[in-house]
C-alpha cells in the first residue's frame, strides 16, 4: 500500500526484523509511516528478514512499526530522519508476546545514535538540531563541519580559500554537494554557494569508503541535505548580532569575516532571516523558502603623514542568501523537485589598511561571489527498482576586484623623496572569472534477492570565462615636486582625493598597460559511469563491490589527449558481530577531478611570441620537455603588460599602440601546458572500523585509516636554477642571481635576455613553469568516537580523538621545491598536519526550556616551516643581507606559499607551534506560546570564552600565519597572527 509520496531523492531504507535470539522473522508486516507528508507504506520480511522502502523523502521523520501477533509483540521505533543519498538501515528486536507484556514497545530514535549495519563508509552528520545548538558564528554551516572527526580547520593559501581539511588533505579537493548534487565553485574549489543553517535538515561528511556514486574528489564529500516543506505549516523568523569589539575579547592581531579576509577596527554584525514551509496541496505540493541577509560592517584607516591625512573609512560586506525547494507528487510512483538557490556576496575593500594604509577611497572595489544553483531531481519507484533523473544549471561569477572607477587608471604618487604617499583610482588588475555549469545525472537502483545494485553515469560541464591581467586603462607612477606635494596638502581633501586632483605637469616616472583587456577560457568535461553491488551474504555480513570511471577533458593539457585510465574498484565489507556491534572495513581507489586553475594559469601567465617559441625548443633539445612537445599546444596568447617612457599624465598611449612589445619583452616568469598533460591525482584508501552499542541513545565507534596518494599536483621549472644546498647555519656562501641564471638550462643574461644558435633574444623568460602530476602523500590515523543523543535525557554528547599523521611532498597546485626542482627534500609533515585532535560537545537541559552546550576543540601544534634569515651577498659592501640563498629569485616568505629557502640544515616543517585550546558556550532559553506549536528563543553564545590566545589549529592563511619563522627548530615564534579572542554572540528566534 501506498499514499502520498513526495519522494525525490534516492534513499532506500532497509528495516531488519529479528526475534530474541538474532533469528529473522519472515513475512511479518512492517509498516512505515510520516505523518509530516502524508506517507504511508507496508511491505511484509523477505528470507532475510528485510523490508526495504524505496525512494524516500528526506522530508519530516519517520515511524516504522510491527503489529502484535500470535507469537510476538508490536514494536514501533520513531524520530527517524533520513539524508539525501543514503542507504540508512533499522533493526527492530520483536520481544516474544506474555500475558504480562504490554502490547506494544515504542523506542524514539535517532540516526545519529544507531551503528551502520549496512555498509562500511566511515562519515559523520550533523542534524538541523544539532546545528542549532552547537555555537556556529553567522549560522555559517562550515563552522560546524570541524566538529566533527577527521575533519579541521584548514590553513590555505588565499584569504577565500575553504576552512576545512578532511584527512588533513588541501580543502581546495573537497567535493561539495547540495541533495547530491554538485555545488563546486570550479575554478579553485570550495563552495559555490555557502549554505546558511537555516535551509539545512542534515549535513553529512564522507571520509572514506564512500560509495561509487560518489566520485571527484579524492578527499572527501560534503553533502547537505536540504529542508522540505510538509502538512504541517512551519517557520522560523530570527535576527543575529555580533556587537563586536566594544564587548569582545582585546587582541593585537586582525581577525577574519566570513569570507576569509581580514578585519579589525569596528568590527560587528548584523543578521536576520525567515525560513517557511507546509503544503501548497495536502500530501502532494510542498515548499519551503529561506532567506538571510548578513551585513559585516569594518574599519579601515587611512594614514598618509605627507598629504596630513588621518582617517576612519567605513566598509560593509553584504552576504545575501535566498534558497526556495518544491516537492510535486505526480503519481504514487513518480515524484519531482526543484530547487534554486541565490547567493549575492560583496566584500568590500574601502580604502586603507587595518593599521593604515595609503589607498585612498577612490581605489574602493568589492569582491563578489554571486552564485545560482537550479536543479530539478525526478524519482521514479518501481516494483523492484528506483531511478533518479537530475539536472541543474548553475552559475558562478567570482569578480575578485569590481572597481569603484572601472574606467579609471590606477596612480601610485610619491612625493619629492620618492617614497609612496597616496594610491589611487582603478585597484590595478582584473580577475573576473565567470563559470555556467550543466549537470546531469542518472542513477538506478535494482533489488534482486540479496543483492541490491546501484549505477549511473552523469556529466559536468562548466563553461570557463576569465578577464585577467593589469588595468586596461592603464598603470601610472608620478612623482610630486616639494611645491606641488604643499599645493595638494593646501586643499585638504582628505580621503576625497582623486587621481583628477594631481597636477596635470606632474612627472610620470612610470606607465604600463594590459595588452590582452579580453576574456578566455575553455569548457572542462567531467565524465562518469559507475556499478555497485551490495549483497547480502548472510542476515550479519553485507559485502559491496564497486567500479567507477570517469574522465576529465582538461587532463589533456598539452597533449592530444587525456588521462584515460581513471577506473576506480572499492570493495568493503560489515560484518554484525552481534545485535550491538558490528565490523566493518574496506579498499577504494578515489580519483581527484582537476581543478581549473590548474589550466587557466597555464594561459594567462602564457606567451606565443617567436622568441619564447624559440627558447622551447631549445628546452626541447636539451631534454628538458619532451622531444615530441607541440609547442603550438603548450603555448596561448595570454596577458601581458607594456610600458611607454615619455608620457604626460593621464595621457598614456593605447594598448592597441603598444602590442609590438609581445614579442619581445623579457619576462621573470611564464607558464606552458604540460605537453604530457595531466594526470588526475588518485588516492589508495583502506579502512577498518568496529561499532559498538553502548545503549539505544548511545554508540561508540572507531575507524581506522591509511591512505596513499599520487599525481598530485605541483610546480616544475623546466629552466631552473641548478640545485644549491645549504646544510650548515655557520657556512652559508649565497649565490648571486647572475651565477645563478648561468646554471640554467637555457641560461639568462642580465637583460633578461638569452642566446640561442648565437642569436640574442629578449622575448624570453627566466622561469619556465608548468604542473606536473608528480606528488604524492601518506595519510594513516585512528579515530575513537561516542555519541550520545539526548531524546528525553538531560545530557546529550559527542566525543571525537584522532590520531594522526599526513606527509606530502607537495601541498598546492602552486607549490614548488625550494630548491630548483629537487622534490625528494619535501616530503615532510603536511601544513594541516595534527597529531592529536580532541573534540567534544555535550548540551545539558537543567529544566524544560533551557539549554546551556559546550563544544571544546583541542588540537596538537601545526607545523611550521623554519626559513632562513638575511645573509650578506659577496661583493657587496657595506653589506647587502639576502634571504635568497640559492639565487633562483624565488625566495618569497610572504608569497601565496612561503615556500621561502629553509634555514640551513632544516627539513620542510621541522618544527610545531603551541596546542591549541578553545571552549565555545551557548545558552538557549525557550518561551512556548498556546499550544506549545510556537516559540520563541533567547540565545547567547561566547566564542573562546576563556580568551585564550592560540597560535595554531585555527583556519588561516599561510601568508599570514604564524606557520612560517625564521631560524632554526626550537628558536622561538615570532606572533604574527592569533586564532580570534573571546567574541559574543546573540540571537532572537521566533518559530512554529
Amino acid at each position: 500500500m501506498l499514499s502520498g509520496l513526495p519522494a525525490w531523492a534516492q534513499v532506500d531504507l532497509v528495516v531488519s526484523v529479528f526475534d530474541n535470539v538474532r533469528r529473522p522473522v519472515v513475512g511479518v508486516p512492517v509498516q512505515l509511516d510520516n505523518a509530516a507528508i502524508g506517507f504511508s507504506a507496508s511491505q511484509a520480511t523477505n528470507a532475510q528478514g528485510q523490508a526495504r522502502f524505496r525512494g524516500l523523502s528526506t522530508a519530516g521523520s519517520y515511524a516504522v512499526s510491527t503489529a502484535v501477533s500470535e507469537q510476538y509483540q508490536a514494536v514501533r521505533e520513531t524520530g527517524l530522519t533520513l539524508r539525501a543519498n543514503s542507504s540508512p538501515s533499522v533493526t527492530l528486536v520483536l520481544p516474544l508476546l506474555s500475558r504480562q507484556a504490554l502490547n506494544e514497545v515504542t523506542v524514539s530514535a535517532s540516526g545519529a545514535t544507531t551503528i551502520n549495519t549496512r555498509n562500511a563508509e566511515v562519515a559523520a552528520e550533523l542534524s538541523a538540531r544539532e546545528l542549532r545548538e552547537i555555537p556556529i558564528e553567522a549560522r555559517d554551516v562550515t563552522r560546524a563541519l570541524y566538529r566533527l572527526p577527521n575533519v579541521t580547520q584548514a590553513t590555505g593559501f588565499f584569504s577565500e580559500a575553504p576552512n576545512v581539511s578532511i584527512n588533513g588533505a588541501n580543502g581546495l579537493y573537497t567535493n561539495y554537494l547540495i541533495d547530491g548534487l554538485d555545488n563546486n565553485e570550479n575554478f579553485l574549489g570550495g563552495q559555490r554557494f555557502a549554505i546558511p543553517t537555516g535551509f539545512a535538515q542534515n549535513v553529512n561528511v564522507l571520509t572514506n569508503n564512500f560509495s561509487t556514486e560518489f566520485g571527484n574528489s579524492a578527499n572527501g564529500i560534503v553533502n547537505v541535505t536540504t529542508k522540505s516543506g510538509s502538512n504541517n505549516l512551519t517557520a522560523e523568523v530570527f535576527y543575529l548580532t555580533r556587537p563586536g569589539p566594544g564587548i569582545d575579547g582585546k587582541t593585537d592581531f586582525a581577525q577574519r569575516d566570513l569570507s576569509g579576509n581580514q578585519v579589525k577596527s569596528g568590527f560587528q554584525r548584523q543578521q536576520f532571516g525567515f525560513g517557511v514551509g507546509g503544503a501548497l496541496v495536502k500530501n502532494k505540493t510542498f515548499y519551503y523558502l529561506n532567506a538571510e541577509q548578513t551585513f559585516d560592517f569594518k574599519d579601515n584607516v587611512l594614514t598618509s603623514p605627507a598629504l596630513g591625512i588621518d582617517a576612519t573609512v567605513r566598509g560593509r560586506n553584504n552576504f545575501t542568501y535566498l534558497s526556495g525547494k518544491l516537492d510535486q507528487r505526480w503519481t504514487e510512483r513518480f515524484t519531482s523537485s526543484l530547487r534554486a538557490n541565490v547567493g549575492i556576496v560583496n566584500i568590500e575593500r574601502q580604502g586603507g589598511g587595518l593599521d593604515g594604509g595609503l589607498a585612498f577611497p577612490s581605489t574602493g572595489n568589492k569582491q563578489d561571489r554571486n552564485s545560482v544553483n537550479i536543479a530539478m531531481q525526478n524519482v521514479y519507484v518501481g516494483d523492484r527498482f528506483t531511478s533518479e533523473t537530475d539536472l541543474q544549471y548553475a552559475r558562478f561569477r567570482w569578480n575578485y576586484a569590481r572597481a569603484d572607477n572601472p574606467g579609471s587608471p590606477d596612480v601610485s604618487v610619491s612625493g619629492p623623496d620618492g617614497q609612496t604617499i597616496a594610491v589611487l583610482g582603478h585597484p590595478g588588475y582584473l580577475f573576473d572569472s565567470h563559470q555556467n555549469t550543466w549537470q546531469f545525472q542518472q542513477k538506478f537502483t535494482l533489488s534482486r534477492g540479496r543483492n541490491t545494485f546501484k549505477g549511473g553515469f552523469g556529466l559536468i560541464s562548466t563553461q570557463h570565462r576569465l578577464f585577467g591581467g593589469g588595468n586596461p586603462n592603464g598603470s601610472y607612477g608620478v612623482q610630486l615636486t616639494a611645491a606641488q606635494l604643499q599645493a595638494l596638502r593646501d586643499r585638504n581633501l582628505g580621503p576625497g582625493l582623486s587621481i583628477n586632483d594631481i597636477p596635470g605637469d606632474v612627472q610620470v616616472n612610470y606607465f604600463g598597460v594590459e595588452l590582452r583587456p579580453a576574456s578566455f577560457g575553455t569548457t572542462q568535461n567531467l565524465y562518469n559511469i559507475y556499478l555497485e553491488d551490495q549483497v547480502a551474504v548472510t542476515e550479519r555480513l553485507n559485502l559491496t563491490l564497486g567500479l567507477r570511471y570517469d574522465y576529465d577533458n582538461l587532463s589533456e593539457g598539452g597533449a592530444e589527449h587525456g588521462d584515460r585510465n581513471n577506473v576506480a574498484p572499492r570493495a568493503s565489507f560489515n560484518l554484525q558481530l552481534t545485535d550491538r556491534s558490528s565490523l566493518r572495513g574496506g579498499y577504494g581507489l578515489f580519483y581527484d577531478k582537476i581543478l581549473y586553475t590548474v589550466y587557466s594559469d597555464a594561459l594567462q601567465q602564457n606567451t606565443n611570441s617567436a622568441d619564447y617559441k624559440a627558447q622551447l625548443r631549445e628546452l626541447v633539445r636539451l631534454g628538458q620537455l619532451p622531444a615530441d612537445t607541440n609547442i603550438d599546444r603548450i603555448t596561448f596568447d595570454g596577458n601581458q603588460g607594456a610600458s611607454a617612457s615619455g608620457v604626460s599624465y593621464l595621457q598614456g598611449p593605447s594598448a592597441a599602440s603598444l602590442q609590438a612589445q609581445r614579442e619581445g619583452v623579457p619576462g621573470y616568469e611564464r607558464r606552458i601546458l604540460n605537453p604530457n598533460g595531466y594526470q588526475n591525482p588518485y588516492s589508495h584508501q583502506a579502512t577498518l572500523g568496529y561499532q559498538y552499542q553502548l545503549g539505544s541513545k548511545t554508540r561508540f565507534y572507531v575507524d581506522v585509516m591509511y591512505n596513499r596518494s599520487y599525481d598530485l599536483f605541483r610546480l616544475r621549472n623546466v629552466n631552473a636554477v641548478s640545485e644549491y644546498p645549504q646544510t650548515d647555519p655557520n657556512s652559508v656562501v649565497v649565490r648571486t642571481p647572475a651565477e645563478a641564471d648561468a646554471t640554467r638550462p637555457v641560461p639568462i643574461a642580465a637583460d633578461g635576455s638569452a642566446t640561442i644558435d648565437g642569436q640574442k633574444l629578449m622575448g624570453v623568460a627566466r622561469n619556465i613553469i608548468m604542473t606536473e602530476s608528480a606528488g604524492r602523500s601518506r595519510y594513516v590515523a585512528a579515530s575513537f568516537n561516542v555519541q550520545k543523543d539526548a531524546a528525553e535525557d538531560k545530557l546529550g554528547y559527542r566525543v571525537s580523538y584522532t590520531l594522526s599523521n599526513l606527509k606530502n611532498d607537495t601541498e598546492d597546485v602552486n607549490f614548488r621545491a625550494a630548491d630548483g626542482n629537487n622534490y625528494a627534500p619535501e616530503f615532510a609533515n603536511s601544513i594541516n598536519d595534527r597529531t592529536h585532535v580532541i573534540n567534544a560537545i555535550g548540551s545539558y537541559y537543567p529544566i524544560k526550556n533551557l539549554r546551556f552546550t559546550l563544544a571544546a576543540l583541542l588540537q596538537s601544534g601545526q607545523p611550521v616551516n623554519r626559513v632562513t634569515g638575511g645573509y650578506p651577498i659577496p661583493g657587496t659592501n657595506p653589506a647587502v643581507l639576502t634571504n635568497d640563498l640559492n639565487g633562483d629569485g624565488s625566495s618569497f616568505s610572504t608569497a601565496y606559499l612561503g615556500n621561502a629557502d629553509r634555514y640551513p640544515g632544516e627539513a620542510r616543517n621541522s618544527d610545531r607551534l603551541p596546542w591549541s585550546k578553545t571552549f565555545d558556550v551557548g545558552g538557549q532559553y525557550t518561551f512556548r506560546f498556546g499550544q506549545k506549536t510556537s516559540r520563541l528563543e533567547l540565545t547567547a553564545d561566547v566564542f573562546n570564552v576563556l580568551n585564550t590566545q592560540n597560535l595554531s589549529g585555527y583556519a588561516n592563511n599561510a601568508t599570514q600565519s604564524n606557520q612560517i619563522q625564521v631560524g632554526p627548530a626550537g628558536s622561538g615564534i615570532v606572533r604574527r597572527n592569533a586564532s580570534a579572542p573571546r567574541q559574543f554572540q546573540f540571537g532572537l528566534r521566533y518559530a512554529l
